[in-house]
C-alpha cells in the first residue's frame, strides 16, 4: 500500500470514528460534515475523498454497529444449544433489547438512515443485515423445518419487525408501548406462543 493509499485507509478509519462518536453523542442528526472535518482534523473536501456522501460514512458506522449487534445476539444463544427454539428466540431478543437500550443512539441510526428496499444498498450492507437475519432463521427452522425458504425469509422479517416494534416502542415511551421493565416479558409472551 502505497502513502497516499495509506493516508486515505488511516482517514477513513478516522472519519467512522469520528461519526460513531458523534452519533453517540447526539443522535444521527448531529452528524454534519463540518464538524467532521473540524473532529477528524481534516479538510472538508477530504471527507468526499473517502466517502460518497454523509450516508455513505453512517453506513460505515452502521456496518460496525450490525456487526456488534450480531456479536452481542450471536452471544445470548452460544451456549443455548440444548434450549428449545422458542426460548434461544427469546434470549436473542433479551440480547437485541439490551443492545439497543445501551447503545440506542447507534442503535437508532441502523433505521433511521433515509435508505429503502428500493435504494442502491450496498452488497455488504446488506450482508451485515442478513447476518443478523440468520441467528433469527436457525430456531425458526427448528419450528417449521418443512416450511419453503421463501416463507421461512418472511416469517424471520415478521419476527424481526414484531420484537424491533416493541423493543422501539418501550425504549421511546410511546403511549402504545410498555415501560422497559415489562419489554422483555412482553416479547417472552409473543415469542413463547410461535410454532404452538
Amino acid at each position: 500500500m502505497g502513502k497516499v493509499q495509506e493516508r486515505k485507509a488511516k482517514l477513513h478509519d478516522r472519519l467512522i470514528d469520528v461519526a460513531e462518536a458523534q452519533i453517540i453523542e447526539g443522535g444521527l442528526s448531529t452528524v454534519k460534515a463540518r464538524d467532521l472535518a473540524r473532529k477528524a482534523e481534516c479538510a472538508l473536501g477530504a471527507i468526499y475523498n473517502v466517502f460518497d456522501d454523509i450516508n455513505d460514512l453512517v453506513m460505515a458506522v452502521n456496518a460496525r454497529t450490525f456487526h456488534k449487534l450480531g456479536e452481542a445476539v450471536s452471544a445470548a444463544v452460544k451456549d443455548a444449544h440444548d434450549e428449545g427454539p422458542n426460548d434461544q428466540l427469546i434470549a436473542m431478543s433479551k440480547a437485541y433489547l439490551g443492545f439497543a437500550a445501551e447503545n440506542t443512539d447507534l442503535w437508532r441510526a441502523l433505521f433511521d438512515l433515509e435508505m429503502s428496499s428500493e435504494s442502491k444498498v450496498p452488497e455488504w450492507y446488506l450482508a451485515e443485515l442478513a447476518q443478523l437475519f440468520t441467528h433469527i432463521a436457525h430456531p425458526l427452522a427448528r419450528l417449521f423445518p418443512d416450511l419453503p425458504r421463501d416463507e421461512l425469509d418472511l416469517m424471520v422479517r415478521a419476527l424481526f419487525s414484531s420484537v424491533h416494534g416493541i423493543v422501539l416502542l418501550g425504549l421511546e415511551k410511546r403511549i402504545s408501548g410498555v415501560p422497559r421493565p415489562q419489554i422483555e416479558h412482553m416479547i417472552a409472551q409473543v415469542l413463547s406462543q410461535i410454532g404452538k
